[in-house]
């Protein structure tokens, strides 16, 4: 991940320039490699980055070969090859940088630019000519991003990967909606992605279940987020969802290797058969074959307390796979001291997010030390095929149906956020499979009768089904059967249920009865309804003024009387596991 912080329409921007200089180097986590900026009348753009991909000439604010357009992004531009192709116009590229397809895109087609892009990314483009901001969030939200103003400098619009840089410069903040594209000749956002199934929720899916479709989208999926010139891993919970992206990733990594063999064998004795030539000329046009670093053994990595169900579980799925596994443990008390770091970080208190973030805070920090930049992670699955244990208790398909949407609708503000800050905050990006359009496209427009949870079926049962090969003779099985169709633990249970009980008992110790009769005046009516909610909220407040929590939302699980949000307190997982204990 790389971070951004933008100002347009300032009434002094030289003046300003050392402020915005400071604003991006509160996020230089996000972007540790190099740091840019541009100023071109009222406008200034600054870019901490962190690069995966064009790395030796990928260096931002990117600017159109006559200086007229400049660029900050981030993010990632999965097609951006078959884009140069597809330009109307040739463009004279100066970058092997994923990112800058975005000027010529602009240039052909306006703000119905990030309509032709693949990928995860925030970005904003100055047209000096025009005195123009054209500014992009991807579909779903996998990149974090904002938007304020200030009263001080009415007019100017502010934008940034992170509201730590906003909060010392505007008293008006909100989240820059994902599949949106604003533009300052108008000063309005405009939605560009609009699937049906995700602006008319009501509107029931008839499509069929095609598993091998299925399958085959979700690889296409895993394959195309392997675009890096760095070392590159996967974080392995041992749940079906990180240990299905795991199994792909492996063996597309192995493929990779064996094309590489092939490639060195070829150019050291002067031949390739015209298949593989032709197979070889394919990878290294889709992965730069030749630049990658790193072809070694596939990285993955778990954490949790001592004995955790997930560690366990992670451990097995390695072993299977053959992934070089690290697995991490930490202690209750280092989680609990990391409380307020990843609170400042997440810029969030809702009590979901924080408990699975600890680990995963923990778990990147590691991950950096190592040397490894990037990690594909297995979030979205749950909200796509209502994975979550208290979708047992949907009461129809269209409820349910409508359920998976609002959970997409809303992964900005919880999982898509945990995952991107959690690892940005040292400097390590996560990407998504589970989130492609693509994939998307397939998996939402399904009968949502095939993905309710019955007698016969587990959760994502239809997911489960399209990755099982005993029935395909010859065919190597993705995962253990027993891994393949394990119930699902949520993250902040399947780390350690102590984590969770720990949480719980300190924050009976910070905050008092008397404290929960008496919020503070400025919350509102956004009243925490727990011991464990206030003392995240009071941790937010150290850190962000009072109106920046309107960017916040509380996750909630529907057709629960339950108030805690943990899996764990859903009747069905304390069903399944006194069965499985019995």
């Amino acid at each position: 991940m790389c971070g951004i912080f933008a100002c347009h329409c300032h009434p002094d921007v030289q003046k300003f320039k050392p402020t915005a200089l400071r604003m991006g180097k509160a996020i230089r986590h996000r972007g540790p490699d190099w740091s840019g900026n541009h100023i071109a009348g009222d406008t200034i753009l600054v870019h901490e980055r962190l690069s995966i991909v064009g790395i030796d000439t990928g260096a931002q604010p990117l600017l159109s070969d006559d200086g007229n357009i400049a660029l900050a992004v981030n993010g990632e531009i999965y097609n951006h090859k078959v884009i140069r192709k597809q330009l109307a116009k040739p463009y004279p590229f100066k970058t092997h940088s994923d990112c800058e397809v975005i000027i010529p895109l602009y240039q052909e087609h306006g703000i119905d630019a990030p309509r032709h892009l693949d990928g995860m990314f925030s970005w904003v483009l100055h047209d000096k000519k025009q005195n123009r901001v054209v500014a992009a969030r991807d579909p779903i939200g996998i990149t974090t991003f904002y938007m304020g103003r200030s009263s001080e400098t009415p007019g100017a619009v502010y934008f940034a990967s992170e509201l730590k840089c906003l909060a010392p410069v505007c008293d008006q903040i909100e989240f820059f909606p994902p599949g949106h594209v604003y533009d300052s000749k108008t000063d309005k956002l405009t939605r560009y992605y609009d699937p049906q199934w995700l602006v008319e929720p009501s509107r029931i899916p008839s499509n069929p279940i095609d598993y091998q479709l299925l399958r085959t989208t979700f690889e296409r999926s895993v394959r195309k987020r392997l675009m890096a010139e760095v070392p590159y891993g996967v974080l392995l919970s041992g749940g079906l969802d990180s240990s299905l992206v795991a199994s792909i990733a492996q063996r597309e990594t192995l493929r990779l290797q064996k094309a590489y063999a092939a490639q060195s064998n070829g150019r050291a004795n002067g031949f390739n058969t015209p298949e593989e030539q032709e197979d070889l000329a394919g990878i290294d046009e889709e992965y730069r074959l030749n630049s990658i670093p790193v072809l070694s053994q596939l990285n993955s990595f778990s954490i949790g307390l001592p004995d955790a169900p997930d560690s366990k579980a992670a451990l097995e799925v390695a072993r299977f796979l053959g992934t070089k596994h690290h697995n991490f443990t930490f202690t209750i008390q280092e989680g609990l001291d990391a409380l307020s770091d990843v609170i400042y970080h997440l810029e969030t208190f809702d009590v979901t997010t924080i408990r699975a973030s600890t680990p995963m805070f923990l778990l990147s920090r590691k991950i950096k030390a190592m040397g490894v930049k990037m990690v594909l992670s297995g979030e979205g699955s749950d909200e796509i095929f209502g994975g979550y244990l208290y979708f047992h208790q949907a009461p129809n398909k269209e409820e349910f149906h409508e359920e998976t949407v609002r959970r997409v609708k809303n992964l900005h503000l919880a999982d898509c956020l945990r995952a991107n800050k959690s690892t940005s905050a040292w400097g390590v990006e996560a990407r998504v499979p589970f989130l492609d359009k693509e994939f998307l496209n397939v998996s939402m427009n399904i009968d949502p009768k095939e993905k309710m949870i019955t007698k016969d079926r587990i959760e994502k049962y239809i997911m489960r089904k399209a990755f099982d090969t005993s029935d395909e003779p010859g065919e190597q099985p993705y995962l253990p059967d027993k891994i393949l169709w394990r119930q699902k633990e949520q993250f902040s249970d399947g780390v350690g249920y102590g984590w969770i009980d720990a949480l719980k008992d300190n924050a009976e110790i910070h905050v008092s009865d008397e404290d929960m009769k008496n919020p503070k005046p400025e919350w509102g009516e956004d009243v925490p309804d727990s011991k464990e909610a206030y003392w995240y909220r009071t941790m937010f407040d150290e850190h962000f003024p009072s109106y920046c929590a309107k960017t916040v939302m509380r996750w909630t699980p529907t057709w629960s009387k339950q108030t805690d949000p943990s899996g764990r307190a859903i009747a069905s997982h304390n069903a399944a596991y006194k069965a499985g204990s019995a």
